[in-house]
């Protein structure tokens, strides 16, 4: 793990992107994701999430890479642990299986950072809160958010039915109608890492 307020931020030129097979979404549905949230929580009990901010610069600018579903839908690459999991091994393996080429020997450096922000889900529903309610004993989800220090270079694989995009932090600051509450925030979590802008 690594623990630095600099943040090394390279060129999006730096970095190439290719495609694998799709990732399909295992809910077609807002309704049927809680509903299955719900199953998993009667199996194993409160569901623990981990999600990876990558940064890039473009214009010496700190960027967000974000996956786009669809045409308006984005979200932060990680996902759910298996009971038990590390956060950081989970991480990385979420991380490898949204983004890094299928060959052994093309698996990008994952050097995970700090965890800059969690999040609670309550109940379940789409809400979720920087904090956990005090009248909420049993929350639903835990989230946790991680700076991930990219190398220099790095290939990522994009499953073919989603958009690798490279999101500004001035657009996403305040935005919660486009990106929703946990994403919009990120720019206040960022503010007390040095960014290291490197030049091509």
């Amino acid at each position: 793990m690594v623990t630095s307020s600099i943040v090394n931020t390279y060129p999006l030129s730096s970095y190439s992107f290719g495609t694998k097979e799709p990732k399909m979404e295992k809910d077609t549905s807002v309704a049927d994701r809680l509903a299955r949230m719900k199953l998993n929580y009667m199996k194993e009990g409160m569901r623990t999430s981990v999600e990876a901010i990558l940064l890039v610069q473009e214009h010496n600018h700190p960027h967000i890479l974000l996956l786009q579903i669809g045409n308006t839908f984005c979200k932060l690459p990680g996902g759910r642990l298996k009971p038990g999991e590390n956060e950081i091994e989970g991480l990385k393996r979420k991380l490898s299986s949204k983004l890094a080429a299928n060959s052994p020997n093309m698996q990008p450096n994952w050097q995970i950072g700090e965890c800059v922000a969690v999040w609670w889900r309550p109940n379940f529903e789409t809400i979720m809160y920087p904090y956990c309610p005090p009248h909420i004993s049993k929350p639903k989800e835990c989230k946790k958010l991680y700076v991930v220090h990219l190398s220099e270079r790095e290939y990522f694989a994009v499953p073919k039915n989603l958009k690798l995009l490279a999101v500004p932090l001035f657009e996403l600051y305040d935005n919660v109608q486009r990106y929703g509450p946990v994403i919009s925030t990120i720019p206040q979590q960022l503010s007390r890492f040095q960014f290291n802008m490197i030049p091509a």
